[in-house]
C-alpha cells in the first residue's frame, strides 16, 4: 500500500465528541447525513474515541477484505456488560477456538433438535391471540417468543428459573448501548447489578446435570477441548452474549417484519398467497427446511427486506491494527471503523427508501446484506434466528389474520435495536 497515492481521511472536525454522541444517539439520519456531505467514509469523535464510519459495498469489502489488519471492538458500555471472558471481547486464538464450541449450538443438527419447541412456542402464542378479549402487544410477545426459544430451546431454563432471566435481562439489555457511568439509580448501574443476577442464576443452571438441557450437552467435548470448565465464569459470560445474542435481534427482526405486514396490506395479501399454501405445522423432518428460499421465495423476499431496511443491528465494529486502504482513503492504525449497515443498505440507485419486498425477486437486484455482521465474526446465531422468523410468519399468518388496533405510534425507536413505539397492539380479526 503506497500511502502517498492515498487521500486524506475526510472528518467531520469533532474533538471532543460530546454533541456527536448525542447527535448519535437522538439522530436516526446521523450517519446518513455526514455520507451525504463527506463521501462512503468519514471520521469523527465520540466522546474522546476516534470513530470511522463507513458505509457501501466496496467500502465493506476493502475493510473484511483484510482480517489479519482487524479486529472486534465494542463500545465501553457493551465490553463491561458483556465481560472480559465474552466472545465478543476476545481476539485471536482465544476467540477462535470459543467460537468452534459454541458454534456447536448452531449446527443443523442441533437446529433440528430445537424445532420442535419453536413449533410449540408458536402455536402457544397463536392460541393465546386466538382467545384474548382484548389487544395484545405484539412486540413484547416477539421478545418473549425470542427469549424463550435462545433460554428454554437452546439452554434448557423453564418456569421461574426462565421468568426471573427475562426480567433482569430486559434491564441488562436496555443500557448495552449507553453512557458507561454507573451513577446511582442510572441504566447503567442497574443493568450491571442485573448482569450479576444473569451470571448468577447461569451458574446456578450448569451446576445441575446438563442431560435433557436444551443444547448444552452439545458444547461438553468441545469445552474440554478448549479447557472451558462446566460452570467457570468463562462459560457463564459466552452465555450471556448467547442469550443477547439470540434473544434481542430476532425480537427485533420479528417486530419490524410483523409492523410492516400489518401497515401494508398490499404486501400481506402478496405474501399470505404463498403462505395459504404450505403446511402448518411443518413435518418436523422438514421444519429446518420447508420454509426456505426454495418452498417460500415470498417469505424469503419479505424477511431480506425486513433486514435490509430496519436491520436489527444498525452496524458493527472493528479496530485498524495496521493502516487501512478504503475506498483510496487512508485509515491510520488503531482507529475504530463502524459499518454503517442501515445506511448501506439504502445507498445506491432505485427506490430504496421504499418497502418493498419484490425487489429480492427480480434478476437485476444485486444487494449485499450483513444484517448479522460479516467476515470471521459474522452472528453464530444467523441460522437460528432466520428458523425461528420463518416458523413464526407461518405458524401465525396461515391460521390468523391480525389487524393493529388504530391511534398507535408505529415508529421505530432505534436502540437497542428498531422495535415499533407503541409496542405493536394488535387483534385477530373477527
Amino acid at each position: 500500500m503506497d500511502d502517498s497515492l492515498l487521500r486524506p481521511l475526510p472528518t467531520t472536525g469533532a474533538v471532543t465528541g460530546i454533541v456527536e454522541a448525542m447527535a448519535f444517539f437522538r439522530d436516526p439520519s446521523f450517519a446518513k447525513r455526514r455520507f451525504e456531505r463527506l463521501g462512503n467514509v468519514f471520521e469523527t469523535s465520540m466522546l474522546g474515541q476516534p470513530m470511522v464510519f463507513i458505509q457501501g459495498s466496496k467500502a465493506i469489502t476493502d475493510l473484511l477484505s483484510k482480517p489479519e489488519a482487524i479486529e472486534g471492538w465494542w463500545p465501553e458500555s457493551v465490553q463491561q456488560l458483556l465481560g472480559s471472558y465474552s466472545l465478543a471481547n476476545r481476539n485471536g486464538e482465544a476467540h477462535k477456538a470459543r467460537r468452534r464450541v459454541v458454534a456447536q449450538l448452531f449446527s443443523s443438527s442441533a437446529l433440528q433438535r430445537y424445532s420442535p419447541g419453536i413449533i410449540n412456542l408458536v402455536e402457544e402464542l397463536r392460541e393465546e391471540l386466538k382467545t384474548s378479549r382484548k389487544p395484545l402487544p405484539l412486540v413484547q410477545k416477539m421478545r418473549r417468543f425470542a427469549f424463550s426459544v435462545i433460554a428454554t430451546t437452546v439452554l434448557g431454563l423453564e418456569g421461574d428459573d426462565r421468568d426471573k432471566l427475562f426480567s433482569d435481562f430486559e434491564i441488562w439489555t436496555k443500557a448495552l448501548f449507553s453512557i458507561p457511568i454507573a451513577l446511582p439509580g442510572s441504566p447503567f448501574a442497574k443493568a450491571f447489578k442485573a448482569r450479576t443476577r444473569l451470571l448468577k442464576k447461569l451458574q446456578q443452571v450448569l451446576a445441575k446435570p446438563i442431560k435433557g438441557k436444551g443444547g448444552l450437552d452439545l458444547l461438553a467435548g468441545g469445552l474440554d477441548e478448549v479447557g472451558i470448565p462446566l460452570g467457570d465464569a468463562d462459560l457463564g459470560e459466552q452465555l450471556l452474549l448467547l442469550l443477547f445474542a439470540g434473544y434481542e435481534t430476532t425480537a427485533s427482526a420479528l417486530s419490524c417484519l410483523m409492523r410492516e405486514l400489518l401497515i401494508n396490506p398490499q404486501v400481506e395479501k402478496w405474501l399470505r398467497e404463498e403462505i395459504d399454501e404450505l403446511r402448518w405445522p411443518p413435518l418436523l423432518e422438514q421444519a429446518t427446511n420447508g420454509f426456505d428460499v426454495g418452498n417460500a421465495p415470498r417469505l424469503d423476499a419479505m424477511v431480506n427486506e425486513v433486514m435490509r431496511l430496519t436491520p436489527p443491528v444498525g452496524g458493527f465494529f472493528r479496530r485498524t491494527k495496521k493502516p487501512l486502504e478504503i475506498e483510496g482513503i487512508y485509515v491510520p492504525e488503531g482507529r475504530v471503523v463502524q459499518v454503517a449497515l442501515a445506511s448501506s443498505n439504502r445507498y445506491g440507485i432505485g427506490d430504496l427508501e421504499i418497502f418493498r419486498p419484490q425487489r429480492h425477486l427480480e434478476d437485476k437486484c444485486s444487494l449485499n446484506l450483513m444484517p448479522f455482521g460479516g467476515g470471521e465474526r459474522v452472528c453464530l446465531g444467523k441460522s437460528l434466528a432466520e428458523l425461528e422468523i420463518r416458523l413464526m410468519v407461518v405458524g401465525l399468518f396461515r391460521e390468523l389474520q391480525l389487524e393493529a388496533i388504530p391511534d398507535q405510534d408505529f415508529n421505530l425507536r432505534q436502540l437497542p435495536s428498531p422495535s415499533p413505539r407503541d409496542g405493536l397492539l394488535v387483534k385477530v380479526k373477527s
